[in-house]
């Protein structure tokens, strides 16, 4: 490492560093994020601004640090600050993985005398359940997309606000995330408002298109940054199985049923309104003729599901744990959902036993007259 290179051409190498190693785009983005904090937090340290090693790095402001003398105390006073934001267990976690790996990149590849958070503690993550929907809840979300699509008022108002999306994905920069400047992204669905929806091609097909996509999110419970990847030759039609692309590039195949496949074909024939110059293969199209985007998705997941005012307000993500837990109810083998929904380890999909056991508590003492 030259003595003249800066935070950002280090930052940079770290992030190619991640490229290079298969890292999803989504993880990548996240680690630099968190690296730039730790070293943002890091420069106010008088130590590392006077330190005299091999280490030296200029900011952006002309401000110089020596990263080979950061240690352990300058990492856990950057976490005792997270902890003082209010900042969650499951992201300080994150970003203790991301020194971890900076770090370790630097003593391979920068000259580092060591890898000062090594030694980090990784805090365990809250034990907090996933909120899902009762099974007729997710039909009836799926169905407002086609209540929508043919001008009939939904199942209820809509609820004022939302929360975030607790899964949520950053990936697809180079998306078609317009759905800030789509005409048609209010739905309504009474008066001359439906009727001028049924009438105009373009609203249509992307109505067609959203019911698509919540037939497919909950058919297949895929992650949304899995859906908005699919391409058009990732459908095998004649078994009715999608090959999606997941964490850490792993490749798996996942089926989906009678009502997603009528609904995807329903889109197919209508994709060709959307299509443009940057379309190319991808399976879900924005307005703009480009890929869809995470945020996209995730904003038409909250409206539709805001039609219904005694569901919980969920993403994405919520609906791959709906999936979940309704096959866990109805007798799905653990490790055969492990594997539809792309996990590493038993451990993150034995959380729905979890949810589905709660389930069982909760409608014991609803039901039993001694509970």
């Amino acid at each position: 490492m030259s003595t003249s290179s800066t935070v950002a051409e280090v930052v940079s190498g770290y992030a190619d560093h991640l490229r290079s190693r298969d890292v999803s785009e989504h993880t990548a983005r996240a680690y630099v994020a968190d690296v730039s904090d730790f070293l943002d937090h890091a420069v106010h340290s008088t130590k590392l601004r006077q330190g005299s090693g091999e280490g030296h790095l200029t900011t952006a402001s002309g401000a110089r640090i020596d990263i080979a003398a950061i240690e352990l105390d300058d990492l856990r006073s950057w976490l005792i600050a997270l902890d003082d934001a209010g900042a969650a267990k499951s992201t300080v976690a994150r970003k203790i993985a991301a020194v971890r790996s900076f770090f370790a990149y630097g003593v391979s590849n920068l000259g580092l005398p060591n890898n000062p958070a090594a030694r980090l503690r990784t805090p365990k993550k809250d034990s907090r359940l996933p909120t899902v929907l009762k099974p007729q809840q997710a039909a009836d979300l799926i169905s407002a997309a086609e209540n929508h699509r043919t001008g009939v008022t939904g199942v209820g108002q809509r609820r004022k606000g939302g929360s975030a999306d607790n899964g949520m994905d950053t990936s697809g920069l180079m998306a078609d995330d317009s759905s800030t400047s789509d005409p048609a992204a209010d739905y309504t669905t009474t008066g001359d408002s439906a009727q001028h929806g049924k009438n105009d091609p373009l609203d249509a097909a992307k109505r067609i298109r959203d019911a698509a996509i919540l037939e497919m999110l909950y058919a297949t419970a895929v992650r949304v940054s899995e859906l908005t990847g699919l391409d058009r030759s990732d459908i095998d039609h004649r078994a009715s199985m999608i090959t999606v692309l997941g964490k850490g590039n792993k490749e798996r195949r996942v089926p989906f049923g009678t009502p997603a496949r009528r609904a995807l074909d329903d889109w197919l024939a209508a994709r060709e309104l959307f299509t443009g110059p940057h379309s190319g293969d991808a399976l879900f199209l924005g307005v703009r003729g480009g890929r869809i985007g995470a945020r996209q998705v995730r904003e038409l997941v909250h409206r539709y599901g805001s039609d219904d005012p005694s569901a919980p307000d969920i993403g994405p993500h919520g609906l791959r744990h709906s999936a979940a837990t309704h096959m866990l109810d109805r007798g799905a083998d653990l490790r055969q959902i492990q594997e539809l929904l792309g996990h590493s380890t038993m451990s993150s999909t034995q959380i729905y036993t979890q949810v589905s056991m709660q389930r069982l508590q909760d409608t014991y003492r609803r039901a039993h007259p001694r509970a």
